[in-house]
């Protein structure tokens, strides 16, 4: 009888404390969730995360868009869209991966696209002045190297490898995404890998409407547009694309895209100032935690990627089997998994 009064105390104890680390457990989940949520102290909360930042530049101020999502005060991951001229919008898809991770991110139109200030002056359009802006942004979102992740896409992935090349004392871990680290590289693979890909027929009117310079010729766009950027931009037919991509060139700023990239994403064309654009041999200078993100079918050379991981100090690579330059959408379970696994890994000291 003994023996069964202590055996039934025994498994009354482990009950009750199996219970409370389940309820401390979930009493922390929901602590979390609750943070995250808590827009009582910040002061964008009348605006729901908006802030127009003013911006000072060589020609004038001006003011670009952003909005935070969630709050986290070890994780804030600024996102750099590309194009240039390309808009937040396609990055909607990180609020079905990032909020239930709990990570802080911030969408951000740079100046010229469709949210911000879209002054006409060409001479707003270079790298250096780019790389100011995103440090004025930076300290209006009082973001530091405690906590602020910096992430670029293509173009975005220009600027972020030029900011962390002046400004990563101010970083905690970088993502480059889908970009190479020389435009002449990313030609010489647009032209000779991936352009004699596409049938012969449609290669050679793509060329020459390229030669009699037809670049708004509709033709043109509707020969890429099913030929290439539905094989390396994004691996869906056109009547697939989400909304938020469509929304996003729609709202493309064409001045700065053409001014800087050229005429489409089949390479830098023209006159385009970045023409002749490398960090190739300044790659080592960043010591920072880095992600580089490459692709199988991406419009950028994916082993020039992989190389770039080992190049810089602290490096890791992501490889999306399935994705194209828009890998978020294309390999989107890789892509997800893998980058929120390195903002963690960084986080938690672990990488």
């Amino acid at each position: 009888m003994k023996k069964t009064i202590i055996f039934t105390l025994i498994i009354l104890v482990s009950l009750q404390s199996c219970c409370s680390k389940t309820y401390e457990k979930s009493k922390l989940k929901k602590d979390k969730v609750n943070n995250y949520l808590n827009f009582s102290d910040p002061d964008d909360q009348f605006t729901g995360g908006i802030k127009m930042i003013p911006i000072k530049t060589p020609k004038g101020e001006f003011k670009v868009w952003t909005k935070r999502v969630g709050n986290n005060p070890k994780i804030k991951v600024l996102l750099l869209h590309g194009g240039p001229g390309v808009t937040h919008e396609i990055y909607e898809c990180f609020d079905g991966y990032f909020p239930p991770e709990a990570i802080e991110y911030i969408y951000y139109d740079q100046l010229g696209s469709y949210y911000s200030d879209q002054p006409k002056d060409t001479g707003l359009w270079t790298t250096k002045r780019f790389v100011e802006e995103v440090e004025q942004v930076r300290k209006a979102l009082n973001l530091n190297k405690d906590n602020f992740y910096l992430y670029g896409q293509s173009w975005g992935g220009i600027l972020a490898m030029e900011y962390a090349l002046k400004y990563q004392e101010n970083l905690k871990g970088l993502i480059i995404s889908n970009m190479m680290s020389n435009t002449a590289d990313y030609n010489t693979y647009a032209h000779e890998i991936l352009g004699p890909k596409l049938k012969p027929e449609v290669l050679a009117e793509i060329k020459k409407l390229e030669a009699n310079n037809e670049f708004d010729n509709p033709r043109y766009e509707e020969l890429l547009t099913k030929y290439y950027y539905t094989e390396h931009v994004l691996r869906m037919p056109v009547e697939q694309w989400p909304e938020s991509v469509n929304r996003s060139f729609k709202h493309l700023n064409s001045q700065v895209y053409v001014y800087m990239q050229g005429y489409s994403e089949f390479g830098i064309s023209g006159n385009a100032t970045l023409l002749n654009w490398s960090v190739k041999s300044e790659l080592p200078k960043i010591t920072v935690p880095t992600l580089v993100i490459g692709s199988k079918y991406d419009t950028m050379d994916p082993k020039h990627m992989e190389w770039m991981s080992k190049e810089v100090k602290n490096g890791r690579f992501l490889y999306c089997p399935n994705g194209s330059h828009l890998s978020q959408y294309d390999d989107q379970k890789t892509y997800f998994t893998g980058l929120i696994q390195f903002l963690k890994d960084v986080d938690n000291g672990d990488f």
